[in-house]
């Protein structure tokens, strides 16, 4: 038995799924994810190699008592990880979401 219901949803998805504007959200989108991904590789590779190949740096005092420069800056990469993950849902909740929701009203959905 064919459900016409499934059927008209498939064909609604469908047609969002051949948007241009669904199709340009999706590109960008995703290029903005792996930008974001890059740059937060970069900064945790950055400090890896610095505990691997210059572990007198991170061991120095970073305040003139005990504790050394290896903690703040872990806690930098931490904190740079959550400004990032800020930026992703910024960008989405103004620009990627509003349009998205745009293009399903455009469809019926």
């Amino acid at each position: 038995m064919i459900d016409h219901h499934d059927e008209a949803e498939r064909a609604m998805l469908a047609q969002v799924a051949e948007d241009p504007r669904y199709i340009d959200l999706v590109r960008k989108r995703s290029r903005f994810g792996w930008t974001l991904s890059i740059i937060m590789m970069l900064v945790f590779f950055g400090y890896i190699s610095l505990i691997a190949y210059d572990k007198a740096f991170l061991a120095r005092s970073a305040f003139g008592g005990t504790t050394t420069l290896g903690i703040p800056i872990g806690i930098a990469v931490i904190l740079f990880a959550i400004l990032l993950t800020g930026v992703y849902v910024r960008r989405a909740n103004r620009h990627f979401d509003p349009l998205l929701r745009t293009i399903r009203q455009d469809a019926g959905l």
